[in-house]
């Protein structure tokens, strides 16, 4: 099933007008689809909280390319994360989706997330992608060809935004967004302080 078709001209636009655009938009792989409820803004070499702000790696490749790529990612080692890429090829920004709720394929969602209250299957990024099954392999993957593919749809009404979560480049900066009263969002944690060697 292809995403919107509009997809470049939505998201080649600065990351801070993306990032809510994306709220209630639909993020698929094969059965599973999670209506998007939380996201993060990430602004490359503009921001010390991106993957990018030192500059292009083999890890972070994608976040160079075009608009409407997916950027997939180890979180400490364990966990994939993934990222809608936005604004203009070469400036490496994007769109960490950190929670939504399951609106398909909700047995499958339950059975990869070891029967997790419903509220909880996709409320966090990592729980995000292992309900819907995005892996590393997923990384550079078209959202308008699939096999993950994203279809947007109109915001909420209300949206709210704040400090992202768990960052210490950039921590103030209020660049999440998610939708106000959603219990499908996560909650917000700062960084944990560095440890005294």
């Amino acid at each position: 099933m292809p995403g919107s078709p509009d997809l470049p001209a939505v998201l080649s636009g600065p990351v801070l007008e993306v990032a809510p655009r994306l709220l209630n938009a639909v993020l698929r792989h094969g059965d599973v689809a999670v209506r998007l409820t939380e996201v993060e803004a990430y602004d490359g070499a503009n921001d010390p909280g991106s993957h990018a702000f030192r500059g292009q790696t083999r890890r972070n490749a994608v976040m160079f390319g075009p608009a409407g790529h997916l950027y997939c990612y180890f979180s400490y080692g364990m966990h994939v994360c993934c990222n809608v890429v936005c604004g203009t090829e070469g400036t490496a920004s994007a769109v960490l989706l950190r929670a939504g709720e399951v609106v398909d394929g909700l047995e499958q969602a339950r059975e990869r997330r070891n029967q997790a209250r419903d509220r909880d299957l996709a409320r966090g990024p990592a729980r995000l992608c292992s309900a819907l099954g995005i892996e590393l392999t997923h990384d550079g993957t078209d959202l308008a060809a699939g096999p993950v593919t994203l279809t947007i749809a109109t915001p909420p009404e209300s949206v709210s935004t704040g400090p992202r979560v768990g960052l210490r480049g950039a921590p103030e900066r209020p660049w999440r967004f998610w939708a106000t009263g959603d219990p499908t969002v996560s909650p917000y944690r700062p960084a944990a302080p560095p440890r005294r060697r």
